[in-house]
């Protein structure tokens, strides 16, 4: 757990304090207006390059920088191993694209069943604080993805799904994960309780469950594979997927709103469940094969 503590105190102090210092200069008026505006960004449209430079340094800087000092000076080890037991092919890659679209068509029945949760009336203060956090979390990703140049959409791909999938994949899959399989000695336990707080990072109750499968099939596609390389482009698959399915809608190539949180047709949820377990069993065989002794 002490993986999770580092790679916390990077991530909402170290990683933080860093971007504010470096937006600064992108900024007018006095320092305690503008962290005080960075708390609730929506409404200031000036403020869209600062708070990714803020949450770009939280998350390269949490997630990455910091967890990788950890790891070489504290637990000795060399980051390298995380990616050296398989190499991956070209195929494995367009495998791994595969898996992380079909399983999209799964996970949004999850997505709307989780979204509609109604609680009962003993819990209706959390549900309360869960629904007006998932609200502002919704208004400021619309607000941090309507994109107004060319540059404003690349430097969302880079924080949203380059640093984003390097860096939780890095804690949670890398560091977190490993370390639960050693306590509990099932790599089942380690998984899922690396996809849970992974899901819990994220402080958003109505989309939990979705988020722990997702983080789910990160674990499996790292243990299989043996390198952090695969999670870490699936991860990176998944938020570029919806980066530029929101990129392609404001330009009008599509009317798909990859934000629903309606489920699919279940004709078209079949068929891609089907299609992402058939990838999976495929992928997990390959590298069955790969671990197997040689005769």
């Amino acid at each position: 757990m002490l993986t999770i503590v580092v790679a916390l105190g990077g991530f909402l102090f170290m990683g933080p304090f860093i971007g504010l210092m470096l937006a600064l200069p992108f900024v007018e008026g006095s320092f305690i207006d503008f962290v005080q505006n960075m708390t609730s960004p929506v409404g200031h449209p000036e403020l869209k390059t600062p708070y990714f430079i803020v949450q770009g340094c939280a998350t390269f800087f949490g997630l990455v920088v910091i967890p990788t000092l950890y790891v070489v000076f504290v637990e000795k080890i060399n980051p390298m191993v995380f990616f050296r037991k398989h190499r991956t092919t070209l195929l494995t890659f367009f495998v791994i694209i595969g898996i992380v679209v079909f399983f999209m068509g799964f996970n949004s029945i999850i997505i709307e069943w989780n979204a509609n949760i109604d609680l009962p009336d003993s819990m209706q203060r959390f549900e309360n604080w869960a629904r007006r956090n998932e609200d502002m979390a919704m208004e400021v990703t619309k607000f941090l993805t309507v994109f107004d140049t060319p540059s404003e959409f690349l430097t969302g791909l880079l924080v949203i799904a380059v640093f984003a999938g390097v860096g939780e994949e890095l804690v949670f899959r890398g560091l977190l994960q490993p370390a639960l399989h050693r306590a509990t000695k099932n790599i089942h336990v380690a998984i899922w309780v690396s996809a849970i707080l992974f899901s819990a990072l994220h402080m958003q109750f109505f989309g939990f469950v979705p988020r722990v499968l997702l983080g789910a099939l990160f674990g499996y596609l790292y243990y299989w594979s043996g390198n952090l390389a695969v999670p870490m482009f699936a991860h990176f698959v998944n938020n570029a997927f919806s980066v530029i399915a929101m990129y392609a809608v404001q330009k009008g190539v599509t009317d798909v709103d990859v934000e629903s949180t309606e489920g699919y047709s279940w004709p078209v949820v079949i068929t891609f469940t089907l299609c992402a377990a058939l990838l999976l069993y495929y992928f997990k065989k390959q590298f069955d094969i790969k671990n197997a002794p040689a005769a």
